[in-house]
């Protein structure tokens, strides 16, 4: 191939990327709303505020109806549903949940100003986002530079260490370092998320750990094309839907779903689990993270196994006889 017809493939290979990733990014924020968002209602007018809910916005929930206010409060602090619609005499209250996503507890917000008529609804933020932090835009932008540094470190171990030790060695460094820096500037220095600093400095790490991981391991086993694999996978699909600034109910289906399914989502919803819920729901994502972490070993265990095999298959050779 010439260089004209090269110039001419890479660029519009530029410019496809380039549209791919503007679907990627905007396609989901263009489509914000509540599909199957976990929702309670409780009070002797539960059943006439689910129907009208149901009927108003088919499918945006998933209505339940718990016993009381206090079993509708153990559910939100359990991460079993976002919010509450307590009713009784009066308007109804809303409980909302801004810890768990400062997106739906405003969307909630103004269908409780709905149901109550009147501009100032009596909501109660029962899990709230950190003062510091009151509409979540710095955890959303947390999530990124995590995700980003994570290929960084995999793209330079992949091509610059040839050993497989070394490989982990840099990875396990990696991940120790990067936890503790990390956390130590958002929690320590910007304090924009509360909690535990070992918890959050630990999962950090296992998240760095994870999507540099994912890179050199499938580095290890296809070459470099593995390499840009994974930045796809986890840039252009895992990033947009990782639901770090929403959730993935308000997300496109199955995008939300996939999205939690990835690193940058598994890791918004530890982190939300462990700095505002005491670690409520945080089983699903943190075994996500496990497997990532676990599939990048297992490839490098087969990158190990292949090299040992070439080794092996090597001709020796007779030694020269002298004199």
């Amino acid at each position: 191939m010439n260089t004209i017809p090269r110039t001419l493939a890479l660029g519009l290979g530029a410019a496809l990327l380039q549209a791919l990733m503007l679907i990627a990014f905007a396609w989901p924020a263009a489509n914000i709303a509540p599909r199957d968002l976990p929702l309670a209602v409780t009070g002797p007018k539960a059943g006439l505020v689910a129907d009208l809910l149901t009927a108003r916005s088919p499918g945006a929930f998933q209505l339940s109806t718990p016993a009381d206010e206090a079993s509708a409060r153990a559910a939100i602090a359990d991460r079993e549903v976002y919010g509450a619609i307590v009713t009784g005499e009066g308007p109804p209250r809303l409980l909302v949940a801004s810890g768990a996503s400062p997106a739906v507890a405003q969307q909630l917000t103004q269908i409780g100003q709905q149901l109550s008529g009147a501009p100032a609804a009596r909501v109660e933020d029962v899990v709230a986002a950190d003062s510091d932090d009151p509409r979540g835009t710095a955890f959303g932008a947390m999530v990124l530079p995590l995700v980003m540094s994570g290929i960084a470190a995999g793209v330079l171990l992949a091509l610059f260490i040839p050993a497989i030790g070394g490989k982990v060695l840099g990875l396990v460094t990696f991940g120790l370092a990067g936890g503790l820096l990390s956390m130590a500037i958002i929690q320590g220095w910007m304090a924009v998320v509360p909690g535990s600093y070992p918890v959050l400095a630990a999962v950090a790490g296992l998240v760095s750990f994870a999507v540099a991981g994912a890179v050199v391991g499938l580095a290890t086993v296809i070459g470099r094309a593995g390499i840009g694999i994974a930045a796809l996978i986890l840039l252009l699909v895992g990033n947009p839907f990782s639901a770090a600034t929403s959730a993935p109910e308000l997300l496109p289906q199955p995008w939300g779903a996939i999205g939690q399914l990835l690193p940058p989502g598994a890791a918004a919803s530890l982190l939300r689990s462990v700095a505002f819920f005491d670690g409520a729901a945080a089983a699903g994502p943190l075994v996500v993270l496990l497997v990532w972490a676990a599939a990048a070993l297992v490839l490098l265990g087969v990158g190990a196994l292949r090299a040992r095999t070439a080794e092996a298959q090597l001709p020796t050779r007779e030694p020269i006889p002298v004199g």
